[in-house]
């Protein structure tokens, strides 16, 4: 079985810079993907401010649509799921994962940290023709000592409800610039980050890891800004797959639509 893949952080679907709504433009992107399973952060399953303010019909459509933002891009090709994380006045976001798979299960996990930062993990269960496949979707905080007890809460989580020889994916925004976090990860779970197990086809770089006594720093691609993309933010962390290809979106398009850039990746079940 193949599978494409993709992550985005799609702030809340509006620019970086004066907040203009960019829903549309990016539910066309989000199609670019071609993916089966897209893992999205910063989804607003609501605000009432926005559609009031731009979902007035001009030109003949919309330029907030009515129904939440991870219906509007599942559309009819995709099912979708929905962690609200983040709840204010006018409504709410969190993140979303959209599936042309069967969603068979859905749990949100509630990672906050602190009062000032509503974080979550969005767990799916997928129905393929071949085999459950459990879909983690991360956004951890901007502090590093929180990061690490979101991990470790991730970890359990996966542990928790993933049993042995079901495969996994975890994707999304880690926030974690310093790449603290993918050792323990990889030694906890045993997944492999996407771009770290490209780096020979064969998985070459944890050899490496191993015959140097597990020193070599894994290499996740760089993200964000989108627009000149210098940070390591955002990753796909795989179990039970064979990465075959993986790359970063960006250029002109990608950098109007978002802060940071989409990965999309296509796997093979191992």
């Amino acid at each position: 079985m193949k599978i494409r893949v993709a992550t985005y952080n799609i702030h809340k679907g509006v620019s970086s810079f004066g907040s203009n709504p960019r829903v549309l433009a990016l539910k066309k992107a989000i199609g670019l993907f071609e993916a089966d399973v897209v893992f999205l952060q910063e989804v607003q399953g609501k605000h009432e401010k926005h559609f009031a303010k731009f979902g007035e019909e001009s030109r003949g459509h919309r330029h907030w649509p009515e129904a939440a933002q991870h219906e509007f891009f599942a559309g009819e090709s995709h099912h979708s799921a929905y962690g609200m994380n983040a709840v204010y006045d006018h409504g709410h976001h969190g993140n979303a994962l959209l599936s042309r798979f069967p969603i068979a299960d859905t749990r949100n996990h509630d990672v906050s940290d602190h009062a000032y930062e509503q974080r979550g993990i969005l767990h799916c269960v997928l129905k393929t023709a071949d085999v459950n496949v459990h879909c983690y979707v991360v956004h951890l905080g901007l502090f590093e000592s929180g990061r690490g007890r979101q991990t470790q809460a991730l970890i359990d989580a996966v542990m928790a409800s993933a049993p042995d020889g079901e495969p996994v994916i975890i994707a999304g925004d880690f926030n974690d610039w310093r790449n603290t976090l993918s050792a323990k990860l990889r030694d906890k779970l045993g997944v492999v980050e996407v771009f770290d197990e490209l780096g020979s086809g064969t998985g070459i770089g944890s050899k490496v890891r191993n015959l140097v006594g597990g020193v070599q720093p894994v290499r996740p691609a760089r993200t964000f800004p989108a627009a000149l993309p210098w940070f390591r933010l955002d990753r796909i962390y795989v179990r039970g797959f064979k990465v075959d290809s993986a790359q970063v979106l960006h250029g002109t398009l990608w950098a109007k639509l978002s802060d940071h850039a989409p990965i999309v990746a296509s796997l093979k079940l191992a």
